[in-house]
Formats: structure tokens, C-alpha cells, sequence
């Protein structure tokens, strides 16, 4: 399921339990973690060189960059957040390797909603699962989301005060 990014979801639409679209991305091959890398000017070998990765490091292949998993859980919650709304947190956890070839999947759940005056707040239990089914990464993020007739969350986003 894809996101169409002219839809905003209000804060009125969420319910706990609600899963959110499936982000899905892959297979990936060597040249997209070789672009990430260049990107983001980490050259560490376990990222682009195959023989270094399995036969220096004894890993089982090519290693998709942390970073980009953490990307891609952002895109997820930005995407379902839509213009009007803001991703405040995202907090994650790399617990298991993904390697090149696999298809990475990007879940989310809401955990919890909290209406505050002008916008709402939404927890969300995020998570990477690869096409074996493989939870690697799991995490959370908080989301402020427009209420119907409200306006758009302010920008720049002030967290509301504990």
C-alpha cells in the first residue's frame, strides 16, 4: 500500500491499534548501499566490498547501512504525517543485521494518541522487518497531527511543554 502525499490524515482519523502503510523497499542491491554510502561519506567496506565484508569482516554479505534503515523509517512517518502534520521523535533500536538483496518493509502501529490544544500528538511502534519476516529494527515515533478544522502544525515545530 502507498501513501498518496496529497492526503492529509487528522488527528480525528487515528485510533490505537491503527496500522499505518507499509513502506517497501527493495530488493537492494549493491549500488543502492554504494550510492547511501557515498551519500553519507561513510566508507566503511562492509557497505561496497563484497570481499572485505565476508572475507575480512566474516560477515554473511554486504551490510545495508543503518543509516538508510533509519531513513526509511523516517520517510514512513513522514509520509503518514503528511504535509500538514510533523514527526517530533523517532527512537530505534539496530538489532539485527539486513543484508544486500533483502527487501526491507517498514511497519508502524499507534500506540497511544494525546490531544493537546492545537494539534494532537500520536505515538507510533515502528519496526523493519525484511522478506523473511526478520524484525531488525525495532523503535517508536511521536507525531503531531492536524485536528480537522485546525490549522497545520506549527512550523517550526515547538514541542509542547512537559
Amino acid at each position: 500500500m502507498t501513501v498518496n502525499l496529497q492526503e492529509q490524515i487528522h488527528f480525528e482519523d487515528v485510533a490505537v491499534g491503527q496500522e499505518l502503510p507499509r513502506l517497501v523497499k527493495g530488493p537492494l542491491g549493491p549500488i543502492h548501499l554504494m550510492r547511501w554510502s557515498a551519500a553519507m561519506e561513510n566508507w566503511h567496506r562492509i557497505h561496497f566490498d563484497r570481499e572485505f565484508a565476508v572475507g575480512h569482516d566474516k560477515l554473511p554479505d554486504l551490510l545495508v547501512n543503518g543509516s538508510l534503515k533509519q531513513q526509511f523509517m523516517v520517510q514512513m512517518a513522514k509520509d503518514w504525517a503528511g504535509p500538514r502534520g510533523w514527526v517530533w521523535k523517532v527512537g530505534f533500536q539496530f538489532r539485527a543485521m539486513n543484508t544486500v538483496g533483502e527487501t526491507l518493509t517498514v511497519w508502524g502501529k499507534v500506540k497511544s494518541t494525546e490531544r493537546l490544544a492545537d494539534y494532537g500528538l500520536v505515538v507510533v511502534e515502528l519496526g523493519i522487518t525484511n522478506d523473511a519476516g526478520k524484525e531488525s529494527t525495532p523503535g517508536e515515533a511521536t507525531i503531531a497531527l492536524p485536528f480537522r478544522d485546525g490549522q497545520p502544525v506549527p512550523y517550526p515545530f515547538v514541542p509542547p511543554q512537559a
